[in-house]
């Protein structure tokens, strides 16, 4: 079974104003993240969705709303909006709410990189992860094992919806690293992958619910 998902990245949150990290930790949108989440809505109220899916974050939740407000009104039929902890952004644990670039710089120091950028050039985007697990006085911080175990059951979540069929379309509400980790796994060598997507952009995957995790993703745009 092939289902068409849109991946949503949220409206921008105050700590996205701040550029600050905000994996599981909660911030409001701010009025340019309301108007990021109607543009959204507007550009997929053509789409009746068949199911509809987020993070139990505020930023998610807010997101989804907004955007199925939106297509009701065009009149399409209003999908349960599912919240689940499985659709979370990266944990960056101690490091939750701190200025992005002090954090980066503590995680990629100890390795001779300064920036994420440079981690990522350097050692791979996984690496990211590992080495903020690791500069962790708690450790908290999701590796990137831990990370794609998280992800994978969200797509499991998905996949094992009895009212999906083939050819569905998903509303499902993301996050800026979740889509980037997504495009560098799955994603072909003409993505570009310099930034995360924009605040409200839409991403398109086509998932096939049986085959496995590694190889049932396919992307069909990026932060368009």
């Amino acid at each position: 079974m092939i289902l068409h998902l849109h991946l949503v990245r949220h409206g921008q949150t105050y700590f996205n104003r701040y550029n600050r990290l905000q994996g599981w930790s909660n911030s409001p949108l701010t009025e340019s993240g309301i108007a990021d989440a109607a543009k959204a809505g507007e550009k997929l109220k053509g789409l009746t969705f068949a199911a509809a899916y987020c993070s139990d974050t505020t930023r998610a939740q807010q997101t989804a709303e907004k955007i199925l407000d939106i297509n009701e009104e065009a009149g399409r039929t209003r999908p349960e909006l599912i919240a689940d902890m499985h659709f979370r952004e990266q944990f960056y644990g101690y490091y939750e709410g701190l200025d992005m670039a002090m954090a980066w710089y503590a995680a990629g120091a100890p390795h001779g990189a300064k920036t994420y950028n440079e981690i990522v050039e350097r050692f791979g985007l996984g690496a990211s992860r590992d080495f903020l697990k690791e500069a962790d006085p708690f450790h908290d911080a999701e590796s990137d094992e831990e990370y794609w175990t998280r992800v994978e059951g969200a797509f499991q979540l998905i996949a094992d919806n009895p009212g999906l069929h083939d050819g569905d379309d998903v509303l499902q509400i993301s996050h800026g690293n979740t889509l980037l980790s997504l495009a560098h796994r799955f994603g072909g060598p003409d993505l570009d992958l310099s930034e995360r997507p924009a605040n409200g952009s839409v991403t398109v995957l086509d998932f096939d619910t049986e085959k496995p995790f590694a190889d049932a993703v396919t992307i069909v745009s990026y932060g368009k």
